[in-house]
């Protein structure tokens, strides 16, 4: 195939209503000229972290949002907008497989690319850092607060399933997917350059796996040990066997003897 007749169509035109709209010309000018590349992965590499940020505008957009609806005490409402920061994150660290189909050979060559840059200067990483403990303040003003509950309450001393109790699961549940956002990434930094490598900030790699085990909201993790230690307490950390065969009954059978060995054979 003719590449400069194909690097021509890429990128598009300014003329039909769907362009226009999506600006697709300065968006798809946001790559480097396709014979500025240093190889064949660049535009990959390129284009998986300019989708990551829009994927975290719209994170951040939608967080602003949750706290307006958390302040309003608009609980169902912010569960969908909820719902869909989840997602976005699924496709955050879906998308980075995609980054596993380059060589840690061709990345080096990336690499020298990005100056003294590291996703640590990511805009969208940064300002939704910020966010999060905001709608933590939210929630916990609004729907606990308010109401005289607290954790335990919610999860277990008055627990009843209730919209408070979905609201601290949807938190829980935008934690958990950050942190796999950021083991994720952590996997692909060891497969790419090594855990042990010094990063183009001077500082060892490790550092960013020590970042990644931060909990945005620790209240919410906690809970669950408390709770489990406090039943052991009631239960007991070693409890009685199930009913029928004891532990010992239960252990492997005796080898066979030489006669079932034989009829075996036979």
């Amino acid at each position: 195939m003719d590449r400069k007749h194909f690097y021509a169509q890429m990128g598009g035109g300014k003329s039909l209503d769907y362009e226009l709209y999506l600006d697709t010309a300065a968006l798809l000018g946001c790559q480097k000229p396709f014979d500025e590349f240093c190889n064949p992965d660049e535009l990959q590499f390129q284009i998986v972290h300019q989708v990551e940020e829009l994927w975290m505008k719209l994170l951040a957009y939608t967080l602003l949002d949750i706290d307006e609806r958390l302040l309003e005490r608009a609980g169902h409402r912010a569960a969908t907008l909820f719902g869909r920061c989840h997602r976005i994150l699924r496709l955050m660290s879906g998308q980075l497989e995609l980054l596993e189909t380059m060589s840690p050979k061709e990345y080096q060559k990336i690499r020298l690319q990005l100056g003294n840059g590291s996703g640590q200067e990511s805009p969208g990483f940064r300002v939704i850092v910020q966010m999060l403990p905001h709608i933590w303040r939210s929630y916990e003003a609004n729907y606990l607060t308010a109401r005289g509950l607290t954790v335990e309450a919610v999860y277990d001393s008055k627990y009843s399933h209730d919209e408070v109790y979905a609201l601290a699961e949807c938190l829980m549940e935008l934690d958990e997917l950050f942190q796999k956002f950021l083991s994720n990434h952590i996997l692909l930094i060891h497969r790419s350059i090594g855990m042990g490598a010094a990063s183009l900030k001077g500082r060892s790699v490790d550092l960013l796996a020590a970042g990644a085990k931060h909990r945005f909201f620790p209240q919410l993790w906690d809970i669950r040990s408390q709770m489990t230690d406090a039943w052991g307490g009631v239960y007991g950390r070693v409890r009685d066997p199930l009913p029928g065969e004891s532990m010992q009954d239960a252990a492997a059978p005796d080898a066979p003897t030489d006669a079932e060995r034989s009829k075996l054979r036979d």
